[in-house]
Protein backbone atom coordinates (compact mmCIF):
# COMPACT_ATOMS: atom_id res chain seq x y z
CA UNK A 1 0.00 0.00 0.00
CA UNK A 2 3.04 2.26 -0.28
CA UNK A 3 2.76 5.24 2.04
CA UNK A 4 -0.18 3.71 3.91
CA UNK A 5 2.49 2.39 6.28
CA UNK A 6 2.25 5.87 7.78
CA UNK A 7 -1.35 5.12 8.74
CA UNK A 8 -0.29 1.92 10.49
CA UNK A 9 2.38 3.85 12.38
CA UNK A 10 -0.20 6.41 13.46
CA UNK A 11 -2.60 3.68 14.58
CA UNK A 12 0.16 2.13 16.68
CA UNK A 13 0.92 5.53 18.20
CA UNK A 14 -2.61 6.32 19.33
CA UNK A 15 -3.65 2.74 20.14
CA UNK A 16 -3.13 3.05 23.94
CA UNK A 17 -5.59 5.97 24.04
CA UNK A 18 -8.39 4.19 22.17
CA UNK A 19 -11.55 2.85 23.78
CA UNK A 20 -12.13 -0.94 23.53
CA UNK A 21 -14.56 -0.60 20.61
CA UNK A 22 -12.13 1.65 18.76
CA UNK A 23 -9.36 -0.88 19.35
CA UNK A 24 -11.53 -3.44 17.54
CA UNK A 25 -11.56 -1.13 14.53
CA UNK A 26 -7.81 -0.58 14.81
CA UNK A 27 -7.15 -4.32 14.89
CA UNK A 28 -9.26 -4.93 11.79
CA UNK A 29 -7.70 -2.04 9.88
CA UNK A 30 -4.17 -3.16 10.68
CA UNK A 31 -4.85 -6.70 9.51
CA UNK A 32 -7.05 -5.85 6.51
CA UNK A 33 -5.84 -2.49 5.24
CA UNK A 34 -6.07 -3.64 1.64
CA UNK A 35 -9.88 -3.95 1.77
CA UNK A 36 -10.68 -0.71 3.63
CA UNK A 37 -10.88 1.30 0.42
CA UNK A 38 -13.85 -0.78 -0.76
CA UNK A 39 -15.85 -0.67 2.48
CA UNK A 40 -18.49 1.86 3.44
CA UNK A 41 -18.56 3.10 7.01
CA UNK A 42 -21.51 0.79 7.69
CA UNK A 43 -19.73 -2.22 6.24
CA UNK A 44 -16.59 -1.58 8.28
CA UNK A 45 -18.68 -1.12 11.42
CA UNK A 46 -20.39 -4.45 10.72
CA UNK A 47 -17.07 -6.20 10.16
CA UNK A 48 -15.74 -4.85 13.46
CA UNK A 49 -19.03 -5.38 15.34
CA UNK A 50 -19.11 -1.75 16.45
CA UNK A 51 -21.32 1.27 15.75
CA UNK A 52 -20.79 3.62 12.81
CA UNK A 53 -20.00 6.57 15.13
CA UNK A 54 -17.19 4.47 16.62
CA UNK A 55 -15.64 4.03 13.17
CA UNK A 56 -15.94 7.77 12.51
CA UNK A 57 -14.32 8.63 15.86
CA UNK A 58 -11.49 6.23 15.05
CA UNK A 59 -10.87 7.95 11.71
CA UNK A 60 -10.85 11.36 13.36
CA UNK A 61 -8.39 10.22 15.99
CA UNK A 62 -6.04 9.37 13.14
CA UNK A 63 -6.25 13.01 12.04
CA UNK A 64 -8.81 12.72 9.25
CA UNK A 65 -11.97 14.82 9.04
CA UNK A 66 -14.08 11.69 8.79
CA UNK A 67 -14.31 8.16 7.45
CA UNK A 68 -14.57 9.21 3.80
CA UNK A 69 -11.24 11.04 3.97
CA UNK A 70 -9.65 8.10 5.80
CA UNK A 71 -10.90 5.60 3.21
CA UNK A 72 -9.63 7.76 0.37
CA UNK A 73 -6.19 8.01 1.99
CA UNK A 74 -6.00 4.23 2.21
CA UNK A 75 -7.22 3.65 -1.35
CA UNK A 76 -5.13 6.43 -2.94
CA UNK A 77 -1.93 6.74 -0.89
CA UNK A 78 -0.04 8.55 -3.64
CA UNK A 79 -2.56 11.37 -4.05
CA UNK A 80 -4.38 11.54 -0.72
CA UNK A 81 -3.88 13.82 2.22
CA UNK A 82 -1.60 11.16 3.56
CA UNK A 83 0.97 11.75 0.82
CA UNK A 84 4.69 11.12 1.02
CA UNK A 85 5.62 14.69 1.96
CA UNK A 86 2.78 14.76 4.52
CA UNK A 87 2.39 18.52 4.08
CA UNK A 88 -1.38 18.37 3.64
CA UNK A 89 -2.09 15.62 6.15
CA UNK A 90 -4.36 17.19 8.71
CA UNK A 91 -3.10 16.44 12.22
CA UNK A 92 -4.96 19.44 13.65
CA UNK A 93 -8.32 17.85 14.35
CA UNK A 94 -11.08 20.37 13.80
CA UNK A 95 -8.82 23.04 12.31
CA UNK A 96 -8.63 22.09 8.60
CA UNK A 97 -5.38 23.90 7.83
CA UNK A 98 -4.05 23.39 4.31
CA UNK A 99 -1.06 24.79 2.37
CA UNK A 100 -3.36 26.72 0.04
CA UNK A 101 -5.34 28.47 2.79
CA UNK A 102 -5.40 32.26 2.98
CA UNK A 103 -3.64 33.55 6.14
CA UNK A 104 -6.52 36.00 6.57
CA UNK A 105 -8.77 33.03 7.39
CA UNK A 106 -6.59 31.81 10.26
CA UNK A 107 -8.10 34.03 13.00
CA UNK A 108 -11.63 32.87 12.15
CA UNK A 109 -10.60 29.21 11.92
CA UNK A 110 -8.72 29.39 15.20
CA UNK A 111 -11.63 30.94 17.10
CA UNK A 112 -14.08 28.50 15.49
CA UNK A 113 -11.94 25.53 16.53
CA UNK A 114 -11.57 26.90 20.06
CA UNK A 115 -15.32 27.48 20.35
CA UNK A 116 -16.04 23.93 19.21
CA UNK A 117 -13.63 22.48 21.77
CA UNK A 118 -15.06 24.59 24.61
CA UNK A 119 -18.61 23.53 23.74
CA UNK A 120 -17.51 19.89 23.67
CA UNK A 121 -15.87 20.32 27.07
CA UNK A 122 -19.00 21.88 28.55
CA UNK A 123 -21.08 19.02 27.18
CA UNK A 124 -18.89 16.32 28.70
CA UNK A 125 -18.13 17.96 32.06
CA UNK A 126 -19.54 16.02 35.01
CA UNK A 127 -21.05 18.62 37.36
CA UNK A 128 -20.96 16.26 40.34
CA UNK A 129 -17.28 15.62 39.73
CA UNK A 130 -16.73 19.36 39.40
CA UNK A 131 -18.35 19.99 42.79
CA UNK A 132 -16.22 17.27 44.38
CA UNK A 133 -13.09 18.80 42.84
CA UNK A 134 -13.94 22.22 44.26
CA UNK A 135 -14.43 20.69 47.71
CA UNK A 136 -11.11 18.85 47.43
CA UNK A 137 -9.28 22.09 46.68
CA UNK A 138 -11.05 24.19 49.31
CA UNK A 139 -10.29 21.81 52.18
CA UNK A 140 -6.74 20.74 51.24
CA UNK A 141 -3.83 21.64 53.51
CA UNK A 142 -1.35 21.62 50.63
CA UNK A 143 -2.11 21.39 46.91
CA UNK A 144 0.53 19.73 44.71
CA UNK A 145 0.17 20.24 40.95
CA UNK A 146 1.76 17.91 38.38
CA UNK A 147 2.17 18.43 34.64
CA UNK A 148 4.76 18.28 31.88
CA UNK A 149 5.39 20.05 28.58
CA UNK A 150 2.32 21.88 27.21
CA UNK A 151 0.22 21.00 30.26
CA UNK A 152 2.52 23.15 32.38
CA UNK A 153 0.71 26.25 31.07
CA UNK A 154 -2.71 25.49 32.64
CA UNK A 155 -0.90 24.00 35.65
CA UNK A 156 0.93 27.28 36.23
CA UNK A 157 -2.34 29.17 35.80
CA UNK A 158 -3.99 27.00 38.46
CA UNK A 159 -1.04 27.53 40.79
CA UNK A 160 -1.23 31.32 40.43
CA UNK A 161 -5.01 31.53 40.83
CA UNK A 162 -5.11 29.35 43.94
CA UNK A 163 -2.14 31.22 45.44
CA UNK A 164 -4.09 34.47 45.04
CA UNK A 165 -6.81 32.81 47.15
CA UNK A 166 -4.29 32.20 49.91
CA UNK A 167 -4.15 28.44 49.34
CA UNK A 168 -0.86 26.61 49.81
CA UNK A 169 0.14 25.41 46.32
CA UNK A 170 3.26 23.86 44.85
CA UNK A 171 4.22 23.42 41.22
CA UNK A 172 7.70 22.22 40.28
CA UNK A 173 8.50 22.26 36.57
CA UNK A 174 11.09 19.52 37.06
CA UNK A 175 9.18 16.19 36.99
CA UNK A 176 11.66 14.65 39.42
CA UNK A 177 10.87 17.37 41.95
CA UNK A 178 7.16 16.77 41.35
CA UNK A 179 7.64 13.14 42.35
CA UNK A 180 9.74 14.06 45.38
CA UNK A 181 7.08 16.53 46.47
CA UNK A 182 4.38 13.89 46.00
CA UNK A 183 6.24 11.46 48.24
CA UNK A 184 5.90 13.88 51.18
CA UNK A 185 2.15 14.48 50.97
CA UNK A 186 -0.28 13.45 53.70
CA UNK A 187 -3.98 12.48 53.78
CA UNK A 188 -4.74 16.16 54.45
CA UNK A 189 -3.28 17.18 51.09
CA UNK A 190 -4.40 17.16 47.44
CA UNK A 191 -2.51 16.19 44.29
CA UNK A 192 -3.72 17.60 40.96
CA UNK A 193 -2.52 16.02 37.71
CA UNK A 194 -3.09 17.77 34.37
CA UNK A 195 -2.50 15.70 31.24
CA UNK A 196 -4.27 15.83 27.88
CA UNK A 197 -3.52 12.19 27.05
CA UNK A 198 -3.85 11.01 30.64
CA UNK A 199 -0.79 8.85 30.08
CA UNK A 200 2.22 11.15 30.54
CA UNK A 201 4.66 8.94 32.40
CA UNK A 202 6.12 11.51 34.81
CA UNK A 203 2.71 12.95 35.65
CA UNK A 204 1.29 9.49 36.32
CA UNK A 205 4.25 8.58 38.56
CA UNK A 206 3.78 11.71 40.67
CA UNK A 207 0.03 11.18 41.00
CA UNK A 208 0.52 7.53 41.94
CA UNK A 209 3.08 8.48 44.62
CA UNK A 210 0.64 11.03 46.06
CA UNK A 211 -2.17 8.46 46.06
CA UNK A 212 0.03 5.95 47.87
CA UNK A 213 0.76 8.58 50.52
CA UNK A 214 -2.96 8.83 51.20
CA UNK A 215 -3.44 12.25 49.59
CA UNK A 216 -6.65 13.08 47.74
CA UNK A 217 -6.15 13.07 43.97
CA UNK A 218 -7.69 15.08 41.13
CA UNK A 219 -7.12 14.46 37.43
CA UNK A 220 -7.78 16.88 34.57
CA UNK A 221 -7.56 15.11 31.21
CA UNK A 222 -9.33 14.52 27.92
CA UNK A 223 -9.18 10.75 28.12
CA UNK A 224 -11.17 8.50 30.44
CA UNK A 225 -9.80 5.08 31.30
CA UNK A 226 -6.19 6.28 31.29
CA UNK A 227 -3.64 6.05 34.14
CA UNK A 228 -4.34 9.61 35.33
CA UNK A 229 -8.07 8.91 35.46
CA UNK A 230 -7.47 5.58 37.18
CA UNK A 231 -5.30 7.07 39.93
CA UNK A 232 -7.56 10.09 40.50
CA UNK A 233 -10.29 10.10 43.14
CA UNK A 234 -12.03 12.71 40.98
CA UNK A 235 -11.57 13.12 37.22
CA UNK A 236 -12.61 16.16 35.21
CA UNK A 237 -12.85 15.35 31.50
CA UNK A 238 -11.95 18.54 29.65
CA UNK A 239 -13.71 17.58 26.44
CA UNK A 240 -13.95 14.58 24.17
CA UNK A 241 -10.90 12.53 23.37
CA UNK A 242 -11.50 12.79 19.62
CA UNK A 243 -8.70 15.26 19.04
CA UNK A 244 -5.43 13.81 17.86
CA UNK A 245 -2.25 13.82 19.90
CA UNK A 246 -0.64 16.17 17.37
CA UNK A 247 -3.50 18.65 17.48
CA UNK A 248 -3.63 18.78 21.27
CA UNK A 249 -0.50 20.91 21.51
CA UNK A 250 -2.40 23.88 20.12
CA UNK A 251 -5.99 23.39 21.16
CA UNK A 252 -6.34 21.18 24.24
CA UNK A 253 -4.95 23.82 26.57
CA UNK A 254 -7.94 26.00 25.80
CA UNK A 255 -10.31 23.57 27.51
CA UNK A 256 -7.86 22.90 30.35
CA UNK A 257 -7.51 26.62 31.01
CA UNK A 258 -11.30 26.91 31.07
CA UNK A 259 -11.47 24.13 33.67
CA UNK A 260 -8.88 25.99 35.76
CA UNK A 261 -11.05 29.13 35.65
CA UNK A 262 -14.11 27.07 36.64
CA UNK A 263 -12.29 25.61 39.65
CA UNK A 264 -11.05 29.05 40.68
CA UNK A 265 -14.54 30.55 40.64
CA UNK A 266 -16.01 27.44 42.24
CA UNK A 267 -13.63 27.71 45.19
CA UNK A 268 -14.48 31.40 45.64
CA UNK A 269 -18.16 30.50 45.90
CA UNK A 270 -17.48 28.10 48.78
CA UNK A 271 -16.85 31.14 51.00
CA UNK A 272 -17.38 34.26 48.93
CA UNK A 273 -16.87 36.80 51.72
CA UNK A 274 -13.62 35.27 52.95
CA UNK A 275 -12.10 34.80 49.53
CA UNK A 276 -13.10 38.30 48.45
CA UNK A 277 -11.15 39.59 51.43
CA UNK A 278 -8.17 37.35 50.62
CA UNK A 279 -8.14 38.52 47.01
CA UNK A 280 -8.21 42.11 48.20
CA UNK A 281 -5.21 41.43 50.43
CA UNK A 282 -3.37 39.73 47.57
CA UNK A 283 -4.07 42.68 45.31
CA UNK A 284 -2.85 45.19 47.88
CA UNK A 285 0.34 43.17 48.41
CA UNK A 286 1.41 43.82 44.83
CA UNK A 287 -0.34 47.14 44.22
CA UNK A 288 2.96 49.01 43.99
CA UNK A 289 4.20 46.75 41.20
CA UNK A 290 2.13 48.47 38.53
CA UNK A 291 4.19 50.58 36.15
CA UNK A 292 3.97 54.29 36.85
CA UNK A 293 5.11 56.74 34.16
CA UNK A 294 8.19 58.60 35.34
CA UNK A 295 9.28 55.91 37.81
CA UNK A 296 12.48 54.02 37.19
CA UNK A 297 11.94 50.38 36.34
CA UNK A 298 13.21 47.87 38.91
Amino acid sequence: MGSTSHIIERINRIYPTLHPAEKQVAAFVRSSLDVIGSLTVGQLAEQCEVSQPTVIRFARKLGFNGYREFRYAVAHPATSLESADDTAFNPLEGFNLHPWDNPDDVPHKTVAAATTILNEMLGTLDIKAFRRAVTQIAKARVIDIYAVEDSLAPAADLNVKLSYLGLQCRLHQDPYLQQISASHLTPADLAVAISYSGSSSDTVKALRLAKNQGAATLGITNNAGTPVANWADVTLLAGRDSHTIYGNAIFSRISHSAVVDMLYMGVILTDYTRYASVLDASGRAISDRAFQPGNAAD
